[in-house]
Order: structure tokens, then C-alpha cells, then sequence
């Protein structure tokens, strides 16, 4: 990176208030950001933020989705991905 500056990579995880799973992928979430500390992470429960989901094109929580610095999109995952799988996209963001 330029002048050495750290890449920051966005995860947007969109969840609902009564989605089992989604506890499942906010822990796996918790885990990567843990061993990446230059993620920052979103949640949006689309239940009280429809439009946002909408917009992102959202169809079932949970729903992970990364972003590079520059806020492109690089990964999504609908249900509980695995760690392996959050590492490979933040790999992809950076």
C-alpha cells in the first residue's frame, strides 16, 4: 500500500430480530475480525432498515457482505459461512 497505510476491508452483516443463524454468523464475524484488525464491521437488521437491505440486494439473513476500501463489493455469503470462507473474502478485499 502507498506510504504504507493499513487497507481497510468493510463487513456488512444484515441479520433480523428472530434469526437463529444470524447469532451463528455474528460469531464467526467475531472470530475473523479478532485475527484482522483492520476490519470494521456493520450490522444492519433489516428489519428496521429495509431500504438498506433492499438496496444491497438482500434476500436472506444472514447475509455477509465485504467490501474493499474503496466500498466495492468483493464477497457475499447468505447463511452461516465458515471462518475459512470470511478469511478467503477479506483476502479478496485487501
Amino acid at each position: 500500500m502507498p506510504g504504507g497505510a493499513v487497507p481497510v476491508v468493510n463487513i456488512r452483516l444484515y441479520t433480523s430480530s428472530f434469526c437463529g443463524a444470524c447469532a451463528q454468523a455474528r460469531a464467526v464475524v467475531d472470530q475473523a475480525i479478532g485475527l484482522v484488525s483492520t476490519a470494521t464491521v456493520t450490522e444492519v437488521n433489516v428489519a428496521f432498515r429495509p431500504h438498506e437491505a433492499e438496496r444491497a440486494s438482500i434476500v436472506a439473513t444472514p447475509t455477509i457482505v465485504l467490501e474493499n476500501g474503496a466500498g466495492v463489493e468483493v464477497f457475499r455469503a447468505e447463511g452461516v459461512p465458515t471462518i475459512h470462507q470470511v478469511l478467503a473474502g477479506l483476502v479478496l478485499a485487501v
